[in-house]
């Protein structure tokens, strides 16, 4: 006998209508807009999907001028299209297509990002994720730093007969790691799939999991889910099984709950209200750093 499925809870439908993250980003919300609270999903905080999307060429580039971050990570996929980002640390660098930047915000930083010079000009098809992964309490003032994952340094795990991939961001993935460093237990894996390619690993039970379509349709654990549907596991049995319809791209998520009071506003995400109100001080007194 293997593990016991893992049982879906629900499947939702992309949301009805797309937002805009500055003037660069035309996102679909799936955490918390489509009705995951973040406790339910914890330690993920907020899933924002740039579906596919031609913004056409601009001389103009366009992103999200400076913002702050404090108390979380960010993690950026970059399906197709490619962002350029700085930072009031001195860092800067481009995400292309299969590369991820996952940064650690921790105690406050300021932050841009905007579509590379290059590709702007051009214009073509973009398709990104930003996800957001909550830090425990004790590691919520660590020194904010990045970590760049290029498509080359993701574990990788090879299909036979060529009908598919999954590149290992964190955690591991049937043996496999990938290379982030997390500061509590995340597994995120981009899945590709040919058609009637088939996956199956185990994940633990209590993990809160979740999967994004983010190409085709599959049969999640014997369901159905069709394209830009979210798929969200109950927290009972380990095992899942993907087959793809058609040509598919995956997106799967699933971490240790952490188990600590949320208290969030805006881009500051900490345990309580007088640390939030602490933060916007911090910010407004500069103490976040410089950026143009």
């Amino acid at each position: 006998m293997g593990s016991p499925i893992k049982k879906i809870d629900r499947i939702i439908e992309r949301p009805a209508r797309p937002g805009m993250v500055g003037d660069g980003f035309r996102v679909y919300n799936y955490i918390p807009g489509a009705g995951i609270s973040q406790q339910r999903i914890s330690p993920f905080l907020m899933l924002d999907f740039n579906a596919e999307f031609d913004f056409g060429p601009s001389e103009h580039v366009r992103g999200v001028d400076v913002h702050p971050h404090k108390g979380f990570e960010t993690v950026t996929i970059a399906y197709q299209g490619s962002v350029a980002h700085h930072d009031s640390a001195g860092n800067s660098g481009i995400i292309r297509p299969g590369d991820v930047q996952w940064m650690t915000a921790g105690g406050g930083i300021l932050h841009k990002e905007y579509h590379e010079q290059e590709f702007s000009r051009k214009g073509g098809p973009f398709e990104m994720v930003q996800l957001w992964v909550n830090l425990p309490k004790k590691d919520k003032l660590t020194p904010a730093h990045y970590q760049a994952l290029g498509k080359e340094a993701l574990g990788k795990v090879l299909l036979p007969d060529g009908k598919g991939e999954v590149n290992v961001i964190a955690g591991t993935f049937n043996g496999v790691r990938g290379p982030a460093q997390t500061y509590s237990p995340v597994h995120v894996y981009d899945i590709k799939l040919k058609k009637g390619g088939r996956i199956e690993t185990s994940l633990p039970a209590n993990y809160h999991t979740a999967l994004l379509m983010i190409k085709g349709k599959a049969e999640v654990n014997g369901e159905p889910a069709a394209e830009h549907a979210f798929v969200l596991f109950a927290d009972e049995g380990e095992r899942i099984g993907l087959r793809a319809d058609e040509d598919s791209v995956i997106l799967l998520l699933s971490g240790e709950p952490i188990d600590e009071p949320i208290a969030s506003y805006g881009p500051f995400v900490m345990n309580t209200q007088a640390e939030i109100m602490d933060s916007i001080r911090e910010f407004q007194q500069g103490k976040f750093g410089q950026l143009d």
